[in-house]
C-alpha cells in the first residue's frame, strides 16, 4: 500500500483466506488485521479472492475484483521425484507403522480437530496415523505420539518431501469444514483417498471424497471405508483442473484489467 501512494504504482490484492478463520485462531489479532485488510482492499485497482464468503466485504470496499481459486503444484505431487520418495522411505523405515497409513499434513490448531483425529486411532489397531506440521496443538500431538503405539508426529518437514510421503501413504486426512483447503487437492493431486469433515466440501466433490462428522469414531470408520474408494486416476484428474498453469490465467486477467 505503502508503494502504491508513493510510486503511483497499480495494486492487486490478493485475498486468499476469510478473516473468519483468523477471528477463530487469534481473536485479539485479528480486529487490526480486519482493518488493515479493509485498507488495502480499498486501495487496491483490482482483488482478486477466493472464499465466496469474503465476497461482500470486498465489494465494500474494492472498486474491481474477481473470483479465482487455490492452485496446486500438481506435477510435484502427482509424480514425485525419486528422491523425494526415496528421503521419505528412509524416515517411514525408522518407524514402528502398520501396513495402512493415514496421514495428515498441515496446521496443528483446534480448527483442523487435531484432538479428535488421534483419537480415531484408537479404534484402528492396524493403521498408523503420520502427522506433519506444526501449530498451537504441537506439544499435545507429540505428547499422543509417545503414548500411542500408532501415532507417529514427525514435527515439520521440507515441503519438496511432501509429495513422497503422500506417495507412500494410504488415506489423507483433512477434518476442516471447508470446500476449498490446498491440502485436499494435494492429496487428490497424489492420488490419495481422501477423509474430510462434512460440509462445504460436498457440494463441490461429492462421492470422491469419503465424508465424516468430527467424531472420533465416524472418522476411524471414513478411513477404513476409503481404502475401499477406487478412484485414483479420478482423484488426480480433478486437481489436475487446480494445476497453477490454469490459474495463474485469474492474475493475467487482472493485471491486464489495471494496466
Amino acid at each position: 500500500m505503502v508503494l502504491k501512494r508513493l510510486g503511483n504504482l497499480p495494486l492487486v490484492v490478493d485475498n486468499i483466506d476469510p478473516i473468519r478463520q483468523f477471528e477463530e485462531q487469534s481473536p485479539l489479532l485479528a480486529p487490526p488485521v480486519r482493518v488493515l485488510e479493509n485498507r488495502a482492499l480499498r486501495v487496491a485497482d483490482h482483488v482478486l479472492y477466493v472464499y465466496p464468503e469474503e465476497e461482500d466485504r470486498i465489494g465494500k470496499y474494492a472498486s474491481s475484483y474477481s473470483q479465482t481459486d487455490f492452485g496446486v503444484e500438481y506435477d510435484m505431487f502427482a509424480n514425485p521425484d525419486p528422491d523425494s520418495i526415496q528421503r521419505a522411505s528412509s524416515r517411514f523405515d525408522s518407524l514402528d507403522l502398520n501396513d495402512n497409513v493415514a496421514i495428515y499434513v498441515g496446521g496443528l490448531d483446534p480448527i483442523y480437530h487435531i484432538e479428535e483425529m488421534i483419537k480415531s486411532m484408537e479404534y484402528l489397531d492396524d493403521w498408523s496415523l503420520v502427522i506433519i506440521g506444526t501449530g498451537s496443538l504441537n506439544e499435545f500431538t507429540r505428547t499422543a505420539a509417545e503414548q500411542m503405539e500408532n501415532v507417529e508426529f514427525l514435527g515439520t518437514v521440507p515441503h519438496e518431501d511432501v509429495p513422497g510421503y503422500l506417495h507412500l501413504s494410504d488415506v489423507g486426512l483433512c477434518l476442516v469444514d471447508d470446500a476449498r483447503t490446498l491440502k485436499v487437492l494435494e492429496y487428490m493431486a497424489a492420488g490419495l483417498p481422501v477423509v474430510q469433515l462434512d460440509g462445504e466440501a460436498r457440494e463441490r466433490f461429492d462421492s470422491f471424497l469419503n465424508f465424516c462428522t468430527r467424531d472420533s469414531e465416524a472418522i476411524s470408520l471414513a478411513i477404513k471405508d476409503s481404502r475401499e474408494i477406487n478412484a485414483h486416476g479420478q482423484l488426480k484428474d480433478i486437481a489436475a483442473r487446480y494445476r497453477w498453469e490454469n490459474i495463474a490465467e485469474d492474475y493475467v486477467h487482472a493485471i491486464e484489467i489495471i494496466i
